[in-house]
């Protein structure tokens, strides 16, 4: 990786879902990082394609120009853009990716396309000005769990990650948003039954877990214990799901973190590796979250858990991807398409 002598700013665009982000870096030091959310979603119970590749149009100049106030940088100054070419929705992505080439384009600059996964991996690696850096050394394991994806990854550099276990089905923030929607609590599932779990009993239900070989996971079993068994519990009591809300919350949150916990604890086990990461936007979830601290104390890890702000999509992960692969050189031709499918090539 070569080392440069004048200051790299990068500026991150990320468009995968629902959230429109854009951040600016000084090297490895974040500058600026705004997003526009979409609530349009939330009457239709989960994210609407079409919908949102409309308000990305929307979004992207005014949050791309806030971002470089924010940051007081010049589109001049930029050495780079970065954007998330990929996995994701296709007509969001499609927004970030032209106004990327085009902005890259008509500034003459470098284009380096990111994948989204290993954007939230290289999450821990932001650095704020004025606090102390905590990035896990390297190899580290990361559990990476969010809507749409959950998997076990062994990190040896930020250009090379092995995937040792990932969901064969259903991610688990998948899960949450879908027992959620069954319980009639609303859209995203995540932040409702989080704020539930920390009342309720997580003892108080049990739902099977799934016997899945090997590090990957499955969670659409669990899905359907969850949907039978409130069938069965509604017919006694038609207000069981108000009566019960919060234990119910609580013992969902329980089983999922249990079988992510579970997978993680082998792996560690395996690779003998004590660094242990957290990423995605199921990784802001209290649950986890405590489970991770409980485990560090027991067999011993040295945990990292990513700022709340840095959990979820954004541009600032993308951006400081788009800084080590610039180090690299690894720039990316204006012809390269989004790419829907989850892979990390």
């Amino acid at each position: 990786m070569e080392m440069q002598d004048k200051d790299i700013y990068i500026l991150g665009i990320e468009s995968s879902c629902d959230d429109t982000s854009a951040a600016v870096l000084r090297n490895d030091v974040l500058l600026s990082n705004v997003t526009a959310s979409q609530s349009v979603h939330e009457a239709y119970g989960g994210v609407v394609p079409e919908l949102a590749s409309r308000a990305h149009q929307q979004n992207i100049v005014p949050v791309v120009d806030q971002a470089l106030k924010q940051a007081g940088v010049e589109r001049e100054q930029l050495s780079a853009i970065a954007f998330t070419r990929g996995p994701g929705l296709m007509g969001s992505l499609l927004v970030g990716v032209s106004f990327a080439k085009g902005m890259a384009r008509s500034l003459g600059i470098p284009l380096i396309d990111v994948n989204h996964l290993q954007g939230h991996l290289m999450a821990h690696f932001i650095k704020e000005e004025g606090a102390e850096a905590n990035n896990p050394p390297l190899p580290f394991l990361c559990l990476l769990v969010s809507g749409g994806n959950s998997q076990i990854v062994k990190v040896n550099a930020y250009n090379d990650m092995e995937v040792l276990g990932q969901t064969i089905d259903d991610a688990a923030g998948e899960a949450i948003d879908k027992c959620s929607k069954v319980m009639g609590l609303g859209y995203p599932g995540g932040p409702i039954i989080d704020k539930l779990a920390r009342k309720g009993n997580p003892e108080a239900f049990k739902f099977s877990e799934p016997h899945i070989p090997g590090l990957d996971y499955s969670f659409s079993g669990l899905k359907t214990s969850f949907l039978y068994s409130l069938r069965k519990w509604i017919e006694t009591d038609p207000d069981f799901i108000e009566h019960h809300k919060e234990d119910l919350a609580a013992s969902l949150e329980k089983t999922i973190v249990d079988i992510l916990m579970k997978k993680l604890h082998r792996a560690a086990k395996e690779t003998k590796i004590k660094h242990v990461a957290v990423a995605g936007g199921v990784s802001a979830n209290t649950g986890l979250r405590n489970a991770f601290s409980d485990y560090a104390r027991r067999y011993g890890w040295n945990i990292y858990i990513p700022k709340f702000g840095y959990t979820t999509d954004n541009a600032a992960m993308i951006g400081i991807t788009g800084y080590y692969k610039y180090l690299d050189k690894d720039f990316c031709s204006i012809d390269k398409p989004a790419f829907s499918k989850v892979t990390f090539k």
